[in-house]
Parts: C-alpha cells; sequence; structure tokens
C-alpha cells in the first residue's frame, strides 16, 4: 500500500516509462509517414493523400474508456474488498484474544487449576492465531497463473523489480517462517506445515484445543460456542480472500481492455495528424507531443487497473497484510504480558506492505 499523499515524477515515470518509449516512436512513425506522402503529393507524384477523419477514432476512444473505467472500476471493487476483510479479521483477533484471557479460566472447573497452567492454555490458544495471521498472509503470496510474475519474460522481469522496490522483496528474511517457528511447538509446526492448507488446519487444532478444554471444565457450553463462533469467523475470512485470490477478474473484462487500448493507440497518430495538419505546414508535426499524452493516459488508465485487481500479489498497490499480520501480533502479545515484542511494521520506499 502506497503511503505518500501523492507519487512523485520518478515513480510515475518507473511505473509507465516504457511505454512512453514506444508511444514516442509510434507517434513519430506515423507523422514522418504522412508528411512524407503530403511531400510527395505535393511534388506531383501519384501516392495516397492519408487523411483519416478523427471521428471515428474518437468514437473508439470513448468506447474504450468506458470499457477500462468499468474495469477499473471492478479491479477497485475487488481490492477495497479485501481490505475490508483484513479489517475484519484484526478485529475479530482482538475478539479472540480477549475472550480467551477471559473465558479459559478456574469458574467452571471441579478442581482448581494452576495459575500458570491456564496462562499456558491461553498462550497456546492465542500464539496459535498468531501463527494462523502468518500463515494465510503466506498462502494469499503463492503466484496464480494470471499475476504479472507468472507472464512472459519481459512482464515478469520487470514485476521482480518491483518486488525488490515496491513489494515483498522490500524484506529480506521469510516472516512467516520464523514466526510460525516461534509461535508453534516444534511438533505442531512440523506437522502443519505439510498439509496443503495449513491455515485451515491451524484453525482445525482451535477448535480441537477448545473441545479439550471444554471437557476439563475450563469453559462452559456457552463460552465453547461463543469462542468457536469466533474461529468460524476466522474460517470465513479465510474463505473471501481465497475466493479473491483465485478467482480473477474475468479474463474478457481483464485481457480485452488491453486489446482495445492497443487498437485505439495504433489508430490514435493517424487521426491526431490529420487534425494538426489543419493548424499549418508545421502543425502536424505538434501531433506527436499530443498523441504521446493521450496514449499514456490510456495506457496509465489499463495499467492502474492491472496493477490493482489482484490485492494479494505482493506488489505496491496491494493489502499490508505484513503490517496487519505484525499489528494483530502486538496486541495479542501485549494481553499476554509479553515483553520480546517487535516493532510495528515501517513503511519502506513510501511501500506500507
Amino acid at each position: 500500500m502506497y503511503v505518500n499523499k501523492n507519487f512523485d515524477l520518478k515513480g510515475i515515470i518507473g511505473f509507465s516509462g516504457g511505454h512512453l518509449v514506444w508511444l514516442s516512436l509510434w507517434a513519430s512513425v506515423v507523422t514522418v509517414f504522412i508528411e512524407v506522402l503530403h511531400h510527395f503529393a505535393h511534388l506531383g507524384y501519384n501516392v495516397p493523400d492519408l487523411q483519416v477523419p478523427y471521428l471515428p477514432i474518437s468514437v473508439v476512444g470513448t468506447a474504450v474508456a468506458f470499457y477500462v473505467g468499468f474495469k477499473n472500476n471492478s479491479a477497485y471493487d475487488r481490492l477495497w474488498e479485501a481490505r475490508k476483510i483484513w479489517g475484519g479479521i484484526v478485529n475479530v483477533s482482538r475478539m479472540w484474544g480477549t475472550n480467551v484471557r477471559s473465558y479459559v479460566s478456574n469458574q467452571f472447573s471441579l478442581n482448581n487449576i494452576d495459575s500458570k497452567i491456564l496462562e499456558e492454555e491461553q498462550k497456546r490458544l492465542i500464539y496459535r492465531h498468531i501463527a494462523w495471521i502468518y500463515t494465510l498472509r503466506s498462502q494469499l503470496l503463492i503466484p496464480t497463473a494470471w499475476e504479472h510474475i507468472k507472464q512472459n519474460r519481459h512482464v515478469k522481469k520487470a514485476t521482480e523489480k518491483r518486488y525488490k522496490t515496491f513489494g515483498v522483496g522490500l524484506y529480506d528474511d521469510e516472516i512467516t517462517q520464523l514466526e510460525l517457528r516461534m509461535f508453534l511447538p516444534k511438533c505442531e509446526y512440523e506437522k502443519v506445515i505439510e498439509y496443503s492448507n495449513t491455515a485451515t488446519q491451524l484453525i482445525d487444532s482451535q477448535s480441537q484445543d477448545l473441545k479439550e478444554l471444554r471437557q476439563k471444565g475450563l469453559i462452559d457450553d456457552f463460552r465453547h460456542m461463543e469462542l468457536q463462533k469466533l474461529l468460524n469467523e476466522f474460517l470465513t475470512f479465510q474463505g473471501q480472500c481465497e475466493r479473491i485470490k483465485k478467482f480473477p477478474l474475468p479474463r474478457q473484462y481483464g485481457s480485452m481492455s488491453l486489446i482495445f487500448t492497443g487498437v485505439f493507440i495504433f489508430l490514435l497518430p493517424f487521426g491526431m495528424v490529420t487534425v494538426f495538419h489543419e493548424l499549418g505546414e508545421w502543425g502536424a508535426w505538434l501531433s506527436i507531443p499530443f498523441t504521446i499524452l493521450v496514449g499514456w493516459i490510456f495506457i496509465m488508465m489499463e495499467l492502474i487497473g492491472d496493477y490493482s485487481e489482484n490485492p494479494f500479489e505482493g506488489l505496491g498497490n496491494d493489502i499490508p497484510m505484513l503490517s496487519l499480520c505484525r499489528t494483530i501480533e502486538i496486541d495479542l502479545c501485549e494481553m499476554l504480558g509479553d515483553t520480546n515484542i517487535p516493532p510495528a511494521i515501517e513503511a519502506k520506499n513510501g511501500v506500507l506492505m
């Protein structure tokens, strides 16, 4: 998530600079080609005089703008929904911590359990939950076939560079592995990492622990059900995240908008040269910067939607899952009275991950 108020010029050029190169070349080539034809026609040669009316091109541009706008709205909906889901995870995680600490007690136990044993029971449930949020983050960062890192060599190379500058590559260590080893017993850690969906199995382990606590009389039926409801909410949040991750923006919208934008930019300089040629002998050459400007705006609209539709890709536009995980970890560890609490995640290069 970008945290600076505005993008600086360097960031904008870095995001779209490569497109400016081919836009400039295409606008220049078309202008030179048409002007050469005009020159030979003026000398009396029998050459076609390319006068492309701008009206049909403007109609295409309007249609493309509506189509790209729809794509961007859909991409934003996916991004904002993902943020709301993780906001819910933060809130319910705090509920989990407070409820575990207040519900797991001697109040309904036939035998008076030592307070240290109760603290260990509470700590195990809360620590496993911290392991769950980091596991969920790790699973959501696994690339899918439609994400940029899985595309052709050029896009993949550019994405790897963005990872290092504005993405998950800002952090060299594998945080999830460290957190799992810290918050799970060694035997449990070695067991759960073998599962295909580790996050789901961690929630199941929480549920099994609640059943044992009920059998020991450390919670009653009501408290058991209330804590289980929170676990069910976590499973719901996980399923919602997986739905966004594993079901892309429909490709007929995601990919066709790129094709339509390309068609418009291909036609654009032909119409622009015709319009500016009416300004005088040198007017056609003014079409080059205006063609680049209009084409760049359409390319940027396309790129913004393209890099917003996958909110768990690990790039600068994504949900700051690492920061949210660390926020939950800090809150829950402070509830337990831990002293070795890590600092909050800080933004790097203007990006909070």
